[in-house]
């Protein structure tokens, strides 16, 4: 089974208005309301390709059932943790001249809850895989990634990893099977910019020797380079098409890697299919469709 962790899962209130003005009302020519969060849309991405996850993490208020009533017409199941203060976020995305974005707080996750989700987690299995995405309330301590990981350590779990510098770097020690740094944040890392597909595959292979199993580095319109447990680079180009929605799209690729490699145990294909799977979301108002991600993927070489 594949599970899936969104610490502060949201309410995407998504509109558009032309041209917004300050002070003044505006009413909106189009809305949209997604159920928001890294690892939702990665077991979202899963189920148009037919492969079964399962979300965890915490939610609460009316906001929280909504979030949990709503993943169901997703197609995946779901098994959050309901805490006792505050509401699940509502994020508010301004699409206009400029967009904007207005974030809710979320609710207060106890020491409680956590150990809640530690008891989840500890329920895996070997041959599951875990996808550990995204930023870290403030509400729980930032070396969460790094206890999840201590407490599954030889247990036989593939842990994935998207996240940012230190929650990043602090857990490659206990070898997750993929982390997926885009060049910026990979440069980030080393305090230095990275111009070249060389300079990129030589500081990816530095996480390596700290402990990463495979490294995928997402570079926007240039593609994605993996560089894999046996040290063979593969380098797949972009799907071609009209960006509508930048949101979703790295984990939508998350979730296309996971699904091809656990398919055919084959790393050209899960980079080819992940490759595909983020164009289709990038080029959609929401998360990518299984017509679209096929369709894309037809075109790439």
């Amino acid at each position: 089974m594949i599970y899936t962790v969104t610490f502060n899962p949201a309410l995407d209130y998504v509109v558009a208005v032309n041209h917004f003005t300050p002070g003044k009302v505006n009413r909106t020519v189009k809305e949209n309301i997604f159920y928001g969060g890294k690892g939702i849309n990665v077991s979202a991405l899963l189920a148009n390709l037919g492969v079964e996850s399962t979300a965890l993490g915490f939610v609460a208020g009316f906001t929280g059932r909504e979030i949990e009533n709503g993943v169901k017409t997703l197609g995946f199941q779901s098994d959050f943790i309901h805490v006792e203060k505050g509401m699940s976020r509502i994020n508010v995305k301004l699409k206009s001249d400029e967009e904007s974005e207005i974030n809710g707080m979320g609710p207060e996750i106890l020491p409680k809850d956590v150990e809640e989700l530690f008891d989840k987690l500890l329920g895996l299995k070997e041959g599951d895989a875990l996808v550990l995405s995204g930023s870290i309330p403030s509400s729980i301590a930032d070396d969460i990634y790094e206890r999840i990981m201590e407490k599954l350590d030889g247990k036989g779990v593939r842990v994935f990893v998207d996240a940012e510098k230190d929650l990043l770097l602090n857990v490659l020690k206990y070898h997750p099977f993929l982390i997926k740094p885009n060049n910026h944040e990979l440069g980030q890392m080393f305090g230095k910019e990275l111009h070249t597909d060389e300079e990129i595959i030589a500081h990816a292979r530095l996480l390596q020797e700290k402990g990463a199993v495979n490294v995928l580095v997402s570079m926007a319109g240039d593609g994605a380079i993996l560089i894999a447990e046996d040290g063979q680079v593969y380098r797949q180009g972009v799907c071609q098409g009209t960006v509508k929605n930048s949101v979703g799209a790295g984990d939508s690729m998350v979730a296309g890697f996971l699904a091809g490699y656990l398919e055919k145990r084959d790393y050209a294909w899960a980079l080819k299919l992940g490759t595909a799977c983020g164009g289709a979301t990038a080029f959609s108002d929401g998360i990518g469709s299984r017509e679209e991600i096929f369709r894309l993927l037809d075109t790439l070489s």
